[in-house]
């Protein structure tokens, strides 16, 4: 049997009118029922606090759109969980509630304690529901949607697969509007179809395709199944896991090999990154190779920011791209003193070092 994360757009849990789509909501809890019935593990990260907070009041002043946010969330939120306790109660299914921030994921320590406590929700037989703690989180620092949070989420728990719901079928090779486009049944290991991506956003979210196509590629690399799907096609979730020929869908295939944990939370540490470190062409080379190796001092050019060791870097080519992210094995003050010198300890070790 599988864990498996589920991803619910605000598209799928919304209706035209702003407010929350419970026929949906519903029948995603059947589907869920049903495959956790079935030996499944489920995490849902779920969407639409915002939109069940919306019709309860209208604000006395005009809000800019962080104010209106946490004003809706926090009521929502409430709302939405208590629906969900409602529909999962008629099967027997316990829930758990999981606020969580970006932030949470900046710390190494913060990062296991979040992971400890949602594998012991899941193995004493709880449905853990994820969403982004909207009043708490500062604006520079919110997830770019809950397809970056959901993405992490499956990484973090050693998901087996990560099933993103939308408002259409997967990526296409152009618009899915545009009789000429067709559907990506399959995306391989390290294959870029981001140039199909048409930029737009959904109705009700904060990203869009190009997102999902973005964290499908990274999640994917790190050992991860993904699939993006239209949440409201009848039984869709059951048909992705039993019957998956029965409905599209587009799936990036997981790298066998996979990562460690350790560069599993690395790899989403970029925006945490406390220093910005520069390589020249011969060093790229070489950390992009098969081979695991280590960032040494002889090829770095520069080194910006100031850090601790065991603190996140940014690893960046000639060109400014960035192209890894590491737990620095020095502060900053011995990495500047060292650039460009042979021997020595490693500015980042391979153990900790992910190349994008």
């Amino acid at each position: 049997m599988s864990r498996i994360v589920v991803k619910i757009g605000s598209n799928v849990l919304t209706r035209a009118d702003g407010k929350p789509n419970v026929t949906n909501m519903s029948a995603i809890v059947d589907q869920v029922a049903h495959l956790k019935n079935a030996g499944h593990e489920i995490i849902l990260i779920s969407s639409g606090a915002v939109a069940c907070g919306r019709g309860t009041i209208s604000p006395s002043k005009n809000l800019d759109s962080v104010a209106a946010r946490q004003l809706f969330s926090s009521i929502g939120q409430i709302r939405l969980i208590n629906l969900y306790n409602d529909l999962f109660a008629q099967y027997g299914i316990v829930i758990g509630q999981v606020l969580t921030q970006k932030e949470n994921f900046s710390s190494r320590i913060s990062y296991l304690n979040q992971r400890a406590c949602m594998l012991t929700m899941i193995e004493n037989g709880v449905v853990p529901i994820v969403n982004e703690n909207d009043t708490a989180s500062l604006t520079e620092l919110m997830f770019t949607d809950n397809d970056e949070l959901s993405g992490m989420i499956a990484t973090m728990t050693d998901a087996d697969i990560l099933i993103i719901l939308s408002n259409v079928d997967g990526i296409y090779t152009g618009n899915p509007a545009d009789p000429d486009s067709r559907l990506i049944e399959r995306v391989l290991p390290g294959e870029d179809v981001s140039g199909n991506v048409v930029a737009s956003k959904s109705g009700f979210g904060r990203g869009g395709m190009g997102t999902k196509c973005g964290i499908a590629g990274k999640v994917s690399e790190e050992g991860v199944k993904v699939i993006i799907a239209k949440g409201e096609r009848r039984d869709v979730l059951i048909d992705l896991i039993e019957n998956p020929e029965k409905v599209p869908h587009t799936t990036f295939e997981p790298r066998e090999e996979g990562i460690s944990t350790v560069k599993r939370w690395i790899a989403h540490s970029s925006s945490f990154a406390k220093g910005k470190i520069t390589v020249d062409e011969n060093a790229e080379k070489v950390l992009r190779g098969d081979s695991a190796v280590s960032l040494l001092p002889i090829g770095v050019t520069a080194a910006e920011g100031e850090w601790e060791e065991g603190e996140i870097v940014n690893i960046y080519n000639p060109d400014g791209e960035l192209i890894g992210v590491g737990r620095a094995s020095m502060g900053s003050e011995d990495a500047k003193q060292s650039i460009g010198q042979r021997g020595g300890r490693p500015v980042v070790h391979y153990d900790y070092l992910y190349i994008e």
